[in-house]
């Protein structure tokens, strides 16, 4: 699983942004580490900052970036302004998946589940909090924030074809700011 690269807005300022200019660096970067894995099936997150972190290395092994709204941003609480989305996150970040609304346990399993059931080697370009949510299921850890993951930070996970998820390798860690 790949962090979306550097986005051009905040979360409290844009829906779906896209790469800044550092993000798409960033991406071409991380195209580049990859490539040699050969050509694997490659899922993202319908938001542009995935979909555009993930086309340099679409475009490497010459292969369709299949979307998948399984892997996307943690949905944002109904009624909330822009503004005070991040404030929501933040606090989100400082507890466990059991203190939030049942539905983002759901948004979390349902993201768990997609990676757990897939049968091929595949990379996923996702967000910092969907990627949070899939290694604390599988390290059984509850907590909402379990690493900092910077941007095009690669995390790395086995199926055992039963349905669990083993971590291999954690992504890079940054301060991250959410903003």
């Amino acid at each position: 699983m790949v962090r979306h690269g550097r986005a051009a807005a905040g979360w409290d300022t844009a829906v779906d942004p896209s790469l800044d200019e550092l993000g798409t660096k960033q991406a071409q970067q991380v195209a580049s580490s990859l490539s040699a894995l050969g050509g694997m099936q490659i899922v993202s997150s319908p938001l542009a900052r995935c979909r555009e972190t993930a086309a340099p290395l679409a475009s490497m092994w010459n292969v369709e970036v299949v979307v998948e709204p399984k892997v996307s941003e943690i949905p944002s609480p109904v009624g909330y302004s822009m503004e005070s989305r991040v404030g929501w996150l933040r606090a989100a970040m400082q507890g466990t998946w059991s203190d939030l609304d049942p539905l983002y346990s759901a948004y979390r399993n349902a993201a768990f589940d997609f990676v757990a059931s897939l049968k091929s080697d595949t990379v996923i370009f996702s967000h910092f909090v969907a990627i949070n949510a899939i290694l604390g299921k599988a390290l059984g850890d509850d907590r909402v924030l379990i690493d900092s993951l910077d941007n095009c930070s690669v995390t790395q996970f086995t199926a055992d074809g039963v349905g669990n998820l083993h971590v291999v390798e954690r992504g890079r860690q940054a301060d991250t700011l959410i903003r």
